[in-house]
């Protein structure tokens, strides 16, 4: 699971202590929500069914997987089905493609979800192996689900733009900059990148 909400104090207040703009943010925005997921396979096909459709459309995806495949949703069960079977399900061609891509590496144990290196950068290219999982995806696995503490997915749109709103900057930076300005607040990034979002479109700033 990801960071606790302990976790999440504990790291914000660091980095509150180092930072001035975060402080002020923090004190006014307050702290955010925990974001859990579960480890394991299932919450990358989770991301593959959900990218680019509505939540709605998403669920209804899913819950037609569900019934097709089982509650357990075994790899070797999706691997087993045809074009036509996972169609019906709402999955296009290229979704087969990052479903089936996924599976295959889960199957081989080439991936173990139990397994990842501890090495950030190590995991973020094992994850990527798979079919239509880009760095992005990685860290957001990485972060709700493995609770990895020093996570910064610097390239997110929301992370740059409630950065820029936090600390008060002229513009939007852009993923090396929000990089860069990061380095400072290690250990604590991903607490950080956290309340990036919790601040993105908050009234309170």
């Amino acid at each position: 699971m990801g960071l606790t909400s302990e976790q999440l104090r504990e790291g914000l207040d660091a980095v509150a202590a180092r930072e001035p703009g975060m402080a002020r943010a923090l004190e006014k925005a307050g702290y955010p929500e925990p974001r859990l997921r579960p480890t394991g396979y299932q919450t990358l096909l989770r991301t593959i069914v959900g990218q680019q459709v509505s939540v709605a459309a998403a669920a209804s995806v899913w819950n037609k997987l569900e019934t097709e495949l089982g509650a357990a949703m075994h790899p070797q069960e999706l691997l087993a089905r045809d074009f036509d079977a996972l169609r019906a399900c709402g999955l296009s061609r290229q979704k087969q493609g990052y479903a089936r891509s996924l599976c295959e590496l889960v199957v081989a144990e080439e991936l173990d979800f139990d397994a990842l290196p501890s090495d950030d950068e190590e995991a973020i290219a094992q994850l990527t192996r798979i079919k239509g999982i880009g760095r992005w995806s990685a860290e957001i696995y990485l972060l709700f689900a493995e609770g990895r503490p020093d996570i910064w997915p610097a390239g997110d749109l929301a992370v740059q733009a409630a950065l820029a709103k936090i600390l008060e900057l002229p513009s939007r930076p852009d993923e090396k900059a929000t990089r860069a300005l990061a380095e400072a607040w290690r250990p604590y990034r991903g607490a950080t990148a956290i309340f990036t979002w919790h601040c993105y479109n908050n009234p309170a700033l």
